[in-house]
């Protein structure tokens, strides 16, 4: 978000409002799963990017993305109308929605870290047992054989 706090408190606004009109007002089936995550507004006011998440029906499904992205784009006017008659600004904002990647981003990342733990602990493991090679004493002084 912008550092202005007006526009801030705008993108909070917009969020509650694009999320309840998304449940509510806008009947298109293909918005049933979209979940609005962020809102940012530019710091002059004229432009808000609507950031969404897509979830599938079931844990093993995957989200259809682009109906989703379809549905959102032909549902765009009537949201910034929904939006304009909402806010008390003189001028609406234009609304762009946008995939959010944190999700799927974050989860990559988590398994990434569960990979590098379980091979932290295996290396734990192999150190446990090891005994080092060479001489137990490497540092042998002038007087030793």
């Amino acid at each position: 978000m912008a550092d202005n706090p007006r526009a801030q408190r705008l993108a909070k606004q917009i969020q509650q409002i694009v999320a309840t009109a998304i449940e509510r007002e806008v009947k298109d089936p293909r918005l049933e799963l979209v979940t609005v995550t962020d809102v940012r507004v530019t710091g002059d006011l004229h432009d808000a990017k609507v950031y969404y998440t897509v979830r599938g029906r079931t844990i093993d499904e995957e989200p259809n993305l682009d109906a989703a992205a379809e549905a959102l784009h032909r549902a765009r006017g009537q949201i910034r109308k929904i939006v304009g008659d909402q806010l008390n600004v003189r001028f609406t904002p234009t609304i762009a929605f946008e995939h959010d990647t944190v999700p799927e981003t974050s989860a990559s990342m988590e398994e990434l870290l569960n990979r590098a733990r379980a091979r932290d602990e295996e290396t734990a493991r192999l150190r446990a047992n090891a005994k080092p090679a060479g001489d137990s004493n490497p540092y042998k002084t002038s007087g030793e054989g």
